[in-house]
This record gives C-alpha cells, sequence and structure tokens, in this order.
C-alpha cells in the first residue's frame, strides 16, 4: 500500500491502538480504545492536510478518510 508522505495511520499493535504519521517508525500516540485513537488520528491527518487510514485490529484496512474533504480523489459524498 502506497500512502502519500505524512498520511495518518490509526492502528492496533500490543494491545493498544496506535496513530503513526506515515515515514515515523514509531507511534506518535497510544490510546487504550480505537475511538480515542481515531478521533486522535484524525486531528493529526487534519492538521496536516493528509489522508488518515483507519486500520482494524486485524490489521486490513477498515476506513480511509481525506483530510481537506476537497481533496479527496473521489467524488461522492460521504
Amino acid at each position: 500500500m502506497i500512502m502519500a508522505k505524512g498520511d495518518v495511520e490509526t492502528y492496533h499493535e500490543d494491545g493498544q491502538w496506535k496513530n503513526r504519521p506515515e515515514g515515523n517508525e514509531r507511534a506518535s500516540s497510544t490510546h487504550d480504545t480505537k475511538t480515542d485513537a481515531v478521533a486522535a488520528g484524525r486531528k493529526m491527518a487534519t492538521d496536516r492536510g493528509v489522508e488518515h487510514i483507519i486500520k482494524k485490529q486485524d490489521g486490513s484496512i477498515g476506513e480511509k478518510n481525506t483530510y481537506p474533504r476537497s481533496r479527496d480523489p473521489r467524488d461522492i459524498k460521504g
């Protein structure tokens, strides 16, 4: 999977949910719940104007959100 430079990934590892900007080897934030991690990852992606990739606990991609919305390559609502 190719992520644009700086895209934020929310993923599960070692019993915790983590956020990591693409290119970083280590997580920039860790959370006990997916909800908290997604909220923090969304803010990080919004601040950077990049895509937020949210992975499921099994590591597969659950959803992708592009910030700002005007940058989304897909012309669909939702």
